[in-house]
């Protein structure tokens, strides 16, 4: 399995909860329909808050194909909901589930 890993830290309580309801409420049904096998979000204990959206792949094709034809989008939207100047801060990484 391949894993796609989308890790946000929100500068606020209120915003975590609101960031969380969009996931939960929408993107990470709309990642599996865009080719991911599975999708779940974690919130993180500490200050500040952070979330990771934890996707798995059947490989890397489907994520490339993933990242080619949905992805874009799906970030667009993300963006336009919650803009950069907002304070979040995101950071990406793949990798091979190994156990």
């Amino acid at each position: 399995m391949f894993v796609y890993s989308v890790k946000c830290a929100l500068p606020s309580a209120s915003l975590a909860e609101e960031y969380i309801a969009w996931l939960r409420d929408g993107h990470l049904a709309d990642v599996v329909a865009a080719g991911a096998s599975t999708a779940e979000a974690i919130r993180f204990d500490g200050e500040p808050t952070v979330v990771e959206s934890r996707y798995t792949f059947s490989d890397r094709e489907a994520f490339s194909a993933y990242e080619r034809d949905h992805a874009p989008a799906l970030r667009a939207e993300g963006l336009a909901r919650f803009p950069s100047e907002l304070g979040l801060q995101f950071t990406r990484a793949t990798g091979f589930l190994v156990g």
